[in-house]
């Protein structure tokens, strides 16, 4: 069985990526955009940091020899921390 991820923001602001059976803010990436960097991506940040991760996952799924599916990063509005 896969398992699935879930893009979080956290109540400190930054960007996370945890398993989506996981609510502990224990993340497996975290993304930190510094208050210049939110400004001039004019509150899109959440989409270049879902764009990063994405492209991480990627990488290693590649460097694993494994196929991940884009599927396998969700993200759920019913859950508080999660972005989308």
């Amino acid at each position: 069985m896969a398992d699935f991820f879930e893009i979080v923001e956290l109540s400190n602001g930054d960007i996370g990526l945890r398993k989506a059976d996981d609510t502990s803010e224990d993340m497996i990436v975290r993304i930190k955009f510094s208050a210049e960097a939110r400004e001039s991506l004019k509150n899109n940040h959440i989409e270049v940091a879902h764009a990063m991760i994405e492209a991480g996952v990627s990488k290693v799924g590649e460097l694993s020899g494994l196929q991940l599916e884009q599927e396998a990063i969700v993200t759920d509005p019913e859950t508080p921390d999660i972005v989308h």
